[in-house]
């Protein structure tokens, strides 16, 4: 068993043809490795109530996907591109603030209005969270959810290579989204139809919700070899009173608690490290982290040399995480967002020093 880690550590080769470009036919298609045990095996979505038991509990983000991604142009011809990572004010009085990233081949200096694709304008503030932060503030000229509706492209992610279209609107949601401000899908839950949630229900499976909005930065790269040294963004979460309680009658009947996705992880074992008074968590987790709440996690498959691929060999072991993706490899499952799934269970703690 490893002692230690390093960036390193986590990478693995990747065939490019198993890069997920567009989602299966029907969301509950896909394939789902249960990686629950030493042997995996091979098995499909929709067997997923079958895994679990009466009384287990089903923790899903129901994050809404925003169209954040939106083009325009400076004043002097030059195009650019911003992609909302957090709405900061919806008052008028205060501007329809917003922090964005931007992308653009020289930046603006503030009190720069950009003409904006749609006929609106955004100018620019300054930096944001301070002047040295990596957002830039914008003040839009109206509401901007309305905005980002009307005039906004789904933010794929970096490694989907085709431009966003109707069908990416449908199926980079999930079936549950319900609060606007992610800008990247809580993925694991892409999976999920009324049918496979009516099953889950019939089988005795209990059911509740976080909202952690997913920002740009679950895509950052780690850049530093010693781990213990990348620094994780900021997401806003929130887990309600209701799922609190729901948490501990599982515990008490014995239930499990079933995370859906890395983010309902970070979601729960924020709250009960930090209090659910906690709005905003840069949770790191990695090998070593002592999970106090989740008990499986459903989860796709992740980039090499990720804090996501960091996560998950926290919670099932270094070992088998790295045996389960060369399996998946070997067998040819899909990966990333638009990709498979597989199922996991929490290791055994284990005693570890990042490198």
């Amino acid at each position: 068993m490893k002692t230690f880690f390093s960036l390193s550590d986590f990478d693995f080769t990747l065939p490019d043809e198993l890069i997920a470009q567009h989602p299966a036919a029907e969301r509950s298609a896909s394939r789902l490795l249960d990686g629950r045990s030493a042997t995996p095996a091979d098995r499909r979505f929709t067997e997923l109530p079958e895994l679990l038991q009466p009384g287990d509990l089903l923790v899903l983000n129901d994050t809404k996907v925003v169209k954040a991604r939106l083009f325009g142009q400076k004043s002097s011809g030059g195009r650019l591109e911003l992609l909302i990572e957090r709405v900061l004010s919806l008052s008028p009085d205060a501007g329809h603030e917003v922090a964005a990233h931007m992308k653009v081949s020289k930046k603006p200096l503030p009190g720069a209005v950009l003409l904006m694709d749609g006929g609106f304008t955004a100018t620019l503030l300054g930096r944001w969270p301070n002047e040295d932060g990596p957002l830039y503030r914008f003040t839009l000229s109206s509401d901007p959810y309305a905005l980002m509706e009307s005039h906004g492209h789904v933010p794929l992610p970096p490694y989907i290579t085709h431009s966003d279209s109707a069908d990416d609107e449908r199926r980079y949601q999930t079936v549950f989204a319900k609060n606007p401000g992610a800008v990247a899908a809580p993925t694991a839950a892409l999976h999920f139809d009324e049918a496979v949630l009516a099953k889950l229900a019939a089988r005795g499976v209990q059911r509740a919700t976080v909202t952690l909005h997913v920002g740009a930065g679950t895509f950052q790269p780690v850049k530093t070899e010693n781990i213990t040294e990348h620094v994780m963004h900021f997401e806003r979460f929130e887990v309600p009173d209701t799922t609190l309680q729901a948490i501990r009658d599982c515990k008490a009947r014995g239930g499990r608690v079933v995370a859906v996705g890395t983010t309902s992880v970070r979601a729960l074992e924020s709250a009960a490290k930090f209090g659910p008074g906690c709005s905003d968590t840069n949770i790191f987790i990695t090998p070593g982290f002592k999970f106090e709440v989740v008990d499986l996690l459903l989860t796709n498959f992740h980039l090499p040399k990720s804090t996501l691929m960091m996560l998950v060999s926290a919670f099932a072991g270094y070992e088998h995480i790295m045996a389960l993706y060369e399996h998946a490899i070997t067998q040819r499952y899909r990966f990333f967002s638009y990709g498979d799934a597989m199922l996991l269970q929490r290791s055994a703690p284990e005693t570890i020093k990042p490198c």
